[in-house]
């Protein structure tokens, strides 16, 4: 949007060192999932120098249809609270602070849930509450904590007002795109990196979902949804590397429904229904995560 006085000047946002963003060209293709798993297997990891762990957040900004909420089981949760200065609080839960604009939608029914509420704006109203989730949350422990290492940001579907104003106003130092193997899927992907590149935000990476299944009576790969070729060929040619690629496996699902993430549920019965893809959904998650904070964090690689 043209302003008299000269481009509009990113900005950081306070208390927060790196900023991830998390998206996908099309919906449906489990973004909110791997972005809230990403963040996970980040925060498990520590910095090399002081051992300490990598503190972690995650912003929702699909303003329409925030998942998050229901991922990180809060979807029940009472508004944010408020600082002495008007900042939103995030709400925590498993030790990850969070926020969304499901938090802040009204309660109705006789349940006290917001499954019914909805959100219907013109594109400026979307906007200012983009800028108010993105600058106006206090992402410190307390008023004199270190704030955050990484910020990761679950982008809405599509390149319309939110990526934008994102790109426009925020430093964003990363960007990783999922996609499944579909073809419809890879095309939105060549659209998404397209819109980050013409917005300076630099890409991580992609993540391949739902790239084959592994049943419970072999160990040989099942591609339900067609070849992973296409993706990597794409991958290949916009010059993106591909961090990872992510088996189909049930309790990913469940564990997002019952508001566990897949990357903390290790326990002996979820093993055993899950079997080896649940093993490798885990190893190439952690795997992607290490290779987003190298390069998130070139000089302090994690151990």
């Amino acid at each position: 949007m043209p302003r008299r006085g000269g481009p509009i000047e990113k900005r950081s946002i306070p208390n927060v060192k790196k900023i991830l963003a998390v998206a996908s060209g099309k919906g449906g293709v489990g973004k909110s999932t791997v972005a809230v798993n990403l963040a996970f297997s980040l925060a498990l990891k520590h910095h090399e120098q002081s051992n300490q762990r990598v503190r972690v957040g995650i912003l929702d900004l699909d303003i329409f249809g925030p998942s998050v909420p229901t991922l990180m089981g809060l979807q029940n949760n009472d508004e944010p609270e408020l600082t002495s200065s008007g900042a939103l609080l995030p709400v925590i839960n498993h030790g990850l602070p969070t926020m969304s604009m499901g938090y802040l939608l009204p309660k109705s029914g006789e349940d006290g849930s917001r499954a019914d509420a909805a959100v219907v704006w013109r594109g400026l109203m979307v906007q200012k509450a983009v800028q108010q989730l993105l600058f106006d949350v206090d992402w410190r422990h307390d008023a004199q904590g270190p704030g955050l290492d990484i910020l990761v940001i679950d982008m809405p579907p599509g390149t319309g007002d939110v990526p934008l104003t994102l790109g426009q106003l925020v430093n964003v130092d990363g960007a990783v795109i999922v996609s499944t193997p579909q073809d419809v899927a890879l095309a939105d992907v060549r659209r998404g990196i397209s819109m980050f590149r013409k917005v300076l935000v630099p890409i991580t990476g992609t993540i391949l979902n739902e790239a084959y299944f592994v049943c419970s009576g072999c160990s040989a790969p099942h591609q339900l949804f067609g070849s992973p070729d296409a993706f990597r060929t794409t991958a290949h040619k916009l010059g993106v590397d591909v961090l990872g690629e992510l088996p189909l496996v049930k309790g990913v699902s469940t564990g997002g429904d019952n508001g566990i993430p897949y990357a903390l549920s290790c326990n002996d019965q979820q093993k055993e229904e899950d079997g080896a893809g649940g093993a490798v959904w885990r190893n190439v998650m952690a795997d992607a995560a290490t290779k987003v904070y190298s390069k998130l964090f070139k000089d302090m690689p994690p151990h």
